[in-house]
């Protein structure tokens, strides 16, 4: 694995200061290199981590990866017979047994062409894709993303998400590379995650925007200090104006980073929206490429399109996984000679990378292509709307309608105010038909805005989704 050399680096250098750090309890630099050097050399189940958040978890982790062994990490949120079907899998990968014994193995790196891990898309009814990634690609992803976001071996960062959920186990791992103290709590609670910045000195978040949000915004309620933040890492999906000046307000000195990515691709593109910059702006727009990724809008034939037209966004770089273990169905990680896409749609504006959303997300309605980001972020540039989701619905005229809930930011807003402001930002076709009113959007177990879900409170009428005055 890319970050076990440093972990001794950190452990001979600093054995004695903090590395992980879960709730009440903590493994020092040469506490947790022990702990996984151990757990290595015994020859104990390591390949398959299913487990919640802990320090235990991060010394497993590393012993999991130890050498040339890869690793798979499962969302202990699964039912019983997903991960005993994802573990059927994985046993017959290695030639093993379920749960089957791996040889000792010294706490080392391998060779950076071999692969230590098996990445697994997120799912709770059918089984995940899953898919292989480098050693070597992640160590170049860890010198992208430290140069890019300025991680130094001085800073505490918390990531209070799932360490299953790959943004996590990522951070978890840079940190493990960087010398950075780790911090993460057993479960996602908000005073929790408070109490942890206030009293344990966190100079960075890493976070998806919905937590972003929550944190800051009772943060300012609460009056939690904030101040010692310099960094916030965002990523999941599209920071919207709502969290952004909640953030400026409650973190005042940090710099905030939002990038785009994917499992099978690595980072992409980021932007930044430093500290006492103007109003907080909401679009389609994610950045510029990271260092040593290159950008193109490509057909489906993989040939360009014209430029500012609408796309396969493909990246060329050296962070893109090996592609898939199993579950290819030829449309989801495509490969054009040395580009790459998940088939995410999008257009380039000069060096500005937007980002429409995936293709399976696509409304067709009444023959035409909707995307729902691209109504979202129209959406959310109106006075008095805080957040929104859009999705389409089944419809016997047009094939599918949009459908647009907005959570508001004040009482009053009414769809005389919405249908006016789209006027001159959406062409007519693009537009929402329905306009429901909620208290909150609908997410993930992981914290990101579900599409899915919103659609199934819309077709059975859930109480939380009402129609909007």
């Amino acid at each position: 694995m890319p970050f076990l050399d440093r972990l001794s680096r950190w452990a001979a250098q600093k054995p004695h200061e903090p590395a992980v750090v879960c709730g009440d309890d903590r493994l020092s630099w040469v506490q947790l290199h022990d702990a996984a050097a151990a757990l290595a050399r015994s020859g104990e189940p390591t390949a398959v981590l299913r487990a919640g958040n802990s320090v235990d978890f991060a010394a497993r982790w590393a012993a999991g990866v130890a050498g040339e062994r890869e690793c798979a990490v499962l969302d202990p949120a699964w039912p019983r017979d997903l991960a005993d079907d994802v573990e059927r899998r994985l046993a017959d990968r290695w030639g093993t047994t379920v749960g089957g014994r791996l040889g000792p193995e010294e706490l080392a790196d391998g060779a950076l062409e071999s692969t230590f891990l098996v990445g697994l898309t997120s799912g709770t009814t059918s089984v995940p894709k899953a898919f292989s990634r480098s050693r070597g690609s992640w160590v170049r992803s860890f010198e992208a993303s430290a140069a890019a976001f300025r991680l130094s071996p001085e800073d505490r960062v918390l990531a209070p998400g799932p360490l299953s959920a790959s943004l996590n186990l990522y951070t978890l791992s840079e940190c493990l590379w960087a010398g950075a103290t780790f911090h993460t709590l057993p479960s996602f609670d908000v005073a929790d995650a408070h109490a942890e910045i206030s009293r344990r000195g966190i100079t960075r978040l890493v976070l998806v925007p919905t937590m972003l949000r929550v944190l800051a915004e009772r943060g300012l309620t609460g009056d939690v200090d904030a101040s010692g933040i310099s960094a916030v890492v965002c990523s999941g999906q599209k920071l919207d104006r709502r969290t952004l000046e909640a953030v400026r307000r409650w973190a005042p000195q940090s710099v905030l980073w939002e990038y785009y990515g994917a499992s099978e691709l690595s980072f992409v593109a980021a932007s930044r929206h430093d500290p006492g910059t103007g109003p907080a702006e909401v679009g389609t727009g994610v950045g510029r490429a990271f260092d040593g990724v290159s950008l193109a809008i490509l057909d489906d034939a993989g040939q360009p399109v014209l430029g500012g037209e609408t796309g396969n966004i493909a990246v060329r770089s050296d962070l893109v996984s090996n592609g898939y273990v199993w579950g290819d169905d030829g449309q989801a990680f495509i490969r054009f000679g040395d580009w790459f896409t998940v088939r995410d749609q999008g257009f380039l504006d000069g060096d500005e990378l937007h980002v429409l959303g995936r293709t399976q997300d696509m409304i067709n309605t009444g023959g035409h292509n909707v995307y729902p980001h691209e109504v979202e972020a129209a959406l959310g540039m109106l006075p008095g709307v805080a957040e929104v989701v859009v999705t389409g619905i089944p419809d016997d005229v047009r094939g599918q309608r949009v459908v647009a809930g907005i959570v508001p930011s004040h009482a009053g807003l009414c769809q005389t105010q919405v249908r006016a402001g789209l006027e001159g930002r959406l062409p007519p076709a693009k537009r929402p038909l329905q306009y429901l009113e909620l208290d909150e959007l609908p997410v993930t177990e992981r914290g990101k805005v579900s599409r899915r879900e919103f659609q199934r409170w819309v077709l059975e009428g859930d109480s939380r989704a009402r129609a909007l005055a």
